[in-house]
């Protein structure tokens, strides 16, 4: 029947119509609040890419800790100051089979800290320890306590935060992301997909006209 062809074809345009719109919809951002890592390469902070148990830094190097929320290693937030070795170490002195690592601790902005927290302030810290000794043990010298969670992922530093260990968490609400051009194609169906509705309804169409000339 005419009647039942235009309201199952009609149908199936809304359908995809309606699927259309939840597909143009955004997905929520979503990130992960930790504590990363960094090297300072002459005057710029590098993310690490060894885990501070791992990392085996050498007499004079300058390494730094932040805390935030963070997508991922291309988003996360550097370390807010830039100490040079000689600001941090000046007054610990060298020592045989000993170095001196500096150490530039962010605890974060209170808009990262987990709930009911508030983020110590910012400090620098110079760790002397055995020549074979890693990042973390160099961390453990100067900002106990440390927490890791089963996994060996460092969880706090000086006991900061005292509870979670990178939990999901949706993105900061005054988070500034660097602007990009509109990719139009994501705000609304796409033209294939409105081309394709255009021609069921085209189809629709034809079906009545046909099975009004045989009626006739």
């Amino acid at each position: 029947m005419p009647g039942h062809r235009l309201t199952a074809v009609t149908g199936l345009a809304l359908a995809l119509t309606l699927g259309a719109g939840a597909v143009a919809g955004p997905a929520e951002a979503a990130g992960y609040r930790y504590w990363s890592f960094w090297d300072r390469q002459g005057t710029t902070w590098t993310y690490a890419t060894q885990g501070p148990a791992s990392a085996h830094p050498s007499d004079g190097d300058v390494q730094g800790f932040r805390f935030a929320v963070s997508a991922d290693s291309k988003d996360a937030a550097t370390p807010r100051s830039a100490p040079t070795f000689a600001q941090v170490c000046a007054s610990t002195p060298a020592k045989p089979g000993r170095k001196r690592v500096a150490l530039a601790l962010d605890f974060g902005t209170p808009q990262d800290a987990p709930s009911g927290e508030t983020p110590p302030a910012p400090r620098t810290a110079c760790a002397q320890v055995p020549e074979d000794a890693t990042t973390a043990d160099a961390l453990a010298a100067v900002a106990k306590p440390l927490r890791y969670n089963s996994a060996a992922l460092l969880c706090a530093i000086a006991g900061y935060p005292h509870t979670g260990c990178g939990e999901q968490v949706s993105t900061k609400p005054d988070a500034q992301p660097t602007a990009a051009p509109k990719d139009t194609s994501d705000s609304g169906p796409s033209l294939g997909l409105l081309a394709g509705i255009a021609a069921v309804l085209t189809l629709a169409a034809a079906a009545i006209w046909q099975s009004r000339r045989r009626r006739d």
